[in-house]
């Protein structure tokens, strides 16, 4: 990978541009008004752009940039202010002052949601495997500013993780985590032009009874997994299968015995 600015910079964006070249170990190239596709012709590589309101990442065989924006958490959030119903909420059981690990962060619509519905008094979590989505998704959540200080305040409260989340749920206490929430890529395709940058750079290796084991460990409610209604995980690993007639994906529950 190599970084650079956006077309239209300054001495302080070029600074920024190095230092992050230098957190990734990686060649920071002057743009000198070059075109994307120029650069990646000339250096056969990836390419993160850092510019002044957004960073995009250019993958070398994509023409679509991935970056950090909320995606449709805020309008969820907007239903939720209005006592609207978010099928998530209900699947997850969150309410103020609970934890939540997401496992399979992504760009965090799920995680936005959640950290705002646990407030101040709760504690939102996401492990990211890619360290560009996870560098991408951090600095957004930090900066982004929706116009509504609600979901501004909801996307700073939460932490962000660059691990894998086996690695992460080894290490953690039995009962600590209120709910354990995993969003993996289905295993049937589901268009959607809104994250098709998310799946170039997605992580795809399937869940394992190892990682779900631990999750359940950790989980003090429950354990949720989101994924397509055809999905054989909910019976393999013991979720139940809570069906919605018109949606291509469903959530499994398991809950955790007293």
């Amino acid at each position: 990978m190599i970084v650079t600015t956006a077309g239209r910079t300054n001495n302080e964006m070029q600074f920024l541009a190095k230092r992050i070249a230098e957190e990734f170990h990686c060649k920071f190239i002057e743009r000198q008004k070059e075109s994307i596709e120029s650069l990646k012709i000339q250096y056969e590589t990836d390419i993160l752009i850092i510019g002044k309101n957004r960073y995009e990442f250019y993958s070398i065989d994509t023409t679509q940039p991935f970056f950090f924006h909320p995606n449709s958490a805020a309008f969820r959030i907007k239903r939720l202010i209005k006592q609207e119903h978010d099928p998530f909420i209900e699947a997850t059981n969150l309410e103020e002052g609970k934890s939540f690990l997401d496992c399979t962060l992504g760009l965090s619509s799920d995680s936005i949601v959640a950290s705002y519905v646990v407030g101040n008094a709760g504690y939102v979590e996401g492990l990211e495997v890619n360290n560009v989505i996870a560098y991408l998704v951090k600095i957004g959540l930090k900066e982004w500013e929706t116009g509504h200080s609600d979901i501004d305040e909801a996307m700073r409260r939460i932490t962000v993780k660059h691990t894998n989340a086996l690695d992460d749920l080894i290490h953690k206490e039995d009962n600590s985590i209120d709910c354990i929430y995993f969003d993996p890529m289905f295993e049937e395709n589901v268009l959607s032009n809104g994250i098709h940058p998310l799946k170039r750079l997605a992580h795809y290796e399937d869940l394992t009874d190892e990682i779900i084991n631990h999750a359940k460990r950790v989980a003090k409610d429950r354990v949720v997994l989101k994924d397509h209604f055809r999905s054989t995980r909910f019976e393999r690993f013991q979720f139940e299968q809570v069906k919605r007639k018109t949606a291509k994906f469903h959530y499994g529950i398991w809950l955790k015995k007293e």
